[in-house]
């Protein structure tokens, strides 16, 4: 019997303990969490979609293993029982000067198989979404709404029924290869898989990985339309994305409640964890100052950094980002919304790591990078990540 460890309960590391219950019955599965319950960070705090694969570079982990994971994901919420709406998703150019751009993310998805693909012309989509302004759009009409700490919860039921442990409670903070086992925290393990989310970092630092890529929090902060309003929006409105910054661009986003909610903008977190403004913990800021990927990054993008600051602290300046896609939008139509924290992997030369980046070092795995889609991906990830720890899943 092979004793593996799963560091983190978030949905990444309980779709791994899930597919290690599932193809290796026979060993010992036990999932380390610091928190009290699953879910407690990036997945319960996530916009809800669940990505076709329209944005991802051909032949990129995160466009194979998003196609792929769309469809399990697909599968598992209708035999769960579990919400998963095909709202779809246009993605609008505002002005001419967006077309190229346009065209570049219909090329991308095309090659990655994402089916049902429209292109619209400005007619076209306030057919789709008659509140919408734009000049042209891509209709996206798989693209899905989930609950994805429901589905977290199922994953973690999945792990217990199938025999699995989930320790509640466990932050790691002593890890020690000795030999081919590792010791967490006193307990032996055979195998470890961090699956840290915005502590992955400092876990693979533990583990003896390098210091790169590093984790720079970044809050994202949401407002929400007033349920009078919502009839605004019927699926989910995004802006065509600037290359430089993928995961930036205020959009439109309903929740499987049918609630809308608007944003994200992106600032820097004063926390790993800091869902707050008010959340600042010093250690965690020295270090994301003290990381020179970070002064790279604030070198190269302050004028980005202070837009969104202010998009943060002005509510007209939000306002004004969100009315050029829903002109019809108004100030009192928005109420602040929870936000959430994205764990940003930034290289030493300040490069923002896009793709999905996993190291092994002898018996430990460490999943250093997972943005979005992770959470679509999370059992194609899952699949990825227990084929590379064991070669097949019939090794030892």
């Amino acid at each position: 019997m092979t004793r593996i460890g799963v560091v983190g309960a978030g949905i990444l590391g309980l779709a791994v303990a899930r597919r290690l219950a599932e193809v290796r019955p026979d060993d010992s599965v036990t999932v380390l969490e610091k928190e009290d319950r699953v879910a407690a960070h990036q997945t319960g705090h996530n916009s809800g979609v669940a990505h076709a694969g329209l944005y991802y570079a051909p032949g990129s982990l995160k466009a194979t293993l998003c196609r792929r994971g769309i469809g399990l994901l697909k599968d598992y919420c209708g035999e769960r029982g579990l919400p998963f709406d095909e709202c779809g998703k246009v993605v609008v150019a505002r002005d001419e000067s967006e077309l190229g751009a346009l065209a570049e993310i219909e090329r991308r998805a095309t090659e990655n198989g994402v089916p049902g693909l429209r292109r619209l012309s400005a007619a076209g989509l306030r057919e789709v979404e008659p509140h919408a302004a734009g000049v042209a759009a891509l209709h996206s009409p798989h693209t899905a709404i989930v609950d994805f700490p429901a589905v977290a919860r199922a994953y973690a039921d999945d792990v217990r029924k199938a025999g699995g442990t989930i320790k509640l409670g466990f932050e790691v903070t002593r890890l020690l290869r000795a030999g081919d086992k590792v010791v967490v925290n006193g307990e032996v393990f055979d195998r470890l898989i961090v699956c840290a989310g915005l502590q992955s970092d400092r876990v693979a630092r533990l583990a003896g990985d390098s210091p790169a890529p590093a984790i720079v929090p970044f809050r994202g902060e949401y407002y929400r339309l007033v349920p009078a309003r919502t009839e605004l929006v019927r699926g989910l409105i995004y802006p065509v994305p600037d290359p430089r910054y993928p995961f930036l661009g205020v959009h439109f986003t309903r929740r499987v409640d049918g609630g809308v909610d608007i944003g994200p903008n992106a600032v820097l977190a004063l926390a790993r964890e800091g869902y707050r403004r008010r959340d600042f913990r010093a250690g965690d800021l020295w270090e994301t100052l003290a990381w020179p990927g970070f002064r790279h990054l604030a070198r190269q993008h302050w004028r980005t950094g202070l837009k969104e600051m202010y998009g943060s602290a002005v509510k007209r300046a939000f306002l004004a980002e969100a009315q050029a896609f829903v002109p019809e939008l108004a100030a009192a139509d928005m109420v602040p919304a929870p936000a959430g924290v994205r764990a940003q992997a930034v290289d030493p030369d300040g490069s923002l790591v896009d793709d999905f980046r996993i190291g092994t070092l002898g018996p430990i795995t460490t999943v250093r990078n997972a943005p979005s889609p992770a959470a679509t991906s999370s059992l194609a990830i899952a699949e990825y990540v227990v084929e590379r720890v064991f070669q097949s899943p019939a090794s030892s």
